[in-house]
């Protein structure tokens, strides 16, 4: 296995244990500190971390499989879009900071990983 593919397993794997971890927090502890809408946040920010995690590990083994240039792009695009996306949700609903333009950058990002996933199938037929 090639080490880029290495670091690529273990951000899959930090953010599968971080989803985890604030999906248990935000369904059983979190309840009792905040209001429901950054309960809701947090949940929102899980969701979209859960997807976009499978979906690179499933990118990841495809990888393996048939190398193409495109894959690592999709993988960087969906990573730092979880990091955008979901990172500013749960900054937002557990300390209470305003993270602004993040968010939606974060969004276009996640949304970018999907179409750069399109332009790499188009380009391997």
């Amino acid at each position: 296995m090639q080490r880029t593919d290495k670091v690529w397993w273990c951000v899959v794997a930090l953010s599968g244990v971080l989803m985890v971890m604030l999906g248990a927090y935000a369904a059983h502890g979190m309840q009792a500190r905040t209001t429901q809408a950054m309960v809701s946040a947090v949940e929102t920010g899980v969701r979209y971390q859960a997807w976009h995690t499978l979906a690179m590990m499933i990118v990841l083994v495809w990888k393996r499989v048939q190398p193409l240039s495109g894959q690592r792009w999709i993988l960087a695009c969906w990573a730092l879009g979880v990091a955008g996306f979901s990172g500013s949700l749960y900054v937002m609903a557990l300390a209470g900071l305003s993270v602004g333009i993040v968010t939606p950058i974060g969004g276009l990002l996640l949304m970018l990983g999907w179409v750069m996933l399109a332009i790499t199938v188009v380009k391997a037929s």
